[in-house]
């Protein structure tokens, strides 16, 4: 979410907000909201809500709760996911989809790879098949997929694929990455 911020903040990459023609909500994932705020004393909650709205039509964005740290679980969190707990997962997970559905999104964003699978796989095949509402929802993307949906690709001049592997140089010289010359 950091590199993601970076990239858009200073101009690195370029968005359309007008790709987007549903209603959209953020999902916190326990991992980078709770556990984050406690961990290190600061959540991405925020930073997420921040990256999709620069990817849309600020008017189609619902908010899901009041504060980040206040979003429930999906559901999937602990390994729930990958163990056979399909009933109790989806038990949890209603309180999502009733979350979900008061916000009237069609699309969820969710971080968290357990998280969209649990409110896409889990979640929503329960709502496609009748035996869960989630009111207008339709589908759940990555925050890195909403980006990349939005990403504005022009061809660049030799001037701005100069600044392009500067600015690559000097990110991996901050970051004390040191790549091998190729043959």
């Amino acid at each position: 979410m950091d590199l993601l911020e970076e990239y858009i903040t200073t101009g690195r990459i370029t968005l359309d907000t007008t790709r987007v023609h549903e209603t959209v909500t953020v999902h916190d994932p326990c991992n980078y909201v709770r556990k984050s705020q406690m961990a290190l004393g600061d959540h991405m909650g925020d930073k997420t809500r921040w990256i999709v709205k620069q990817c849309i039509n600020p008017e189609l964005y619902r908010e899901m709760c009041d504060d980040p740290l206040n979003n429930f679980c999906c559901g999937a969190g602990g390994g729930a996911w990958a163990m056979p707990y399909t009933e109790e997962r989806l038990a949890y997970g209603r309180v999502k989809a009733d979350q979900i559905r008061a916000t009237g999104a069609e699309l969820v964003i969710a971080p968290c790879h357990n998280c969209r699978d649990q409110i896409l796989k889990g979640l929503g095949k329960e709502h496609a098949e009748g035996r869960m509402d989630m009111g207008n929802y339709k589908e759940t993307m990555y925050l890195w997929e909403l980006v990349a949906h939005c990403l504005i690709v022009e061809p660049w001049s030799e001037e701005e694929i100069e600044a392009a592997h500067a600015a690559r140089d000097a990110q991996f010289e901050r970051l004390g990455i040191v790549m091998e010359e190729e043959e």
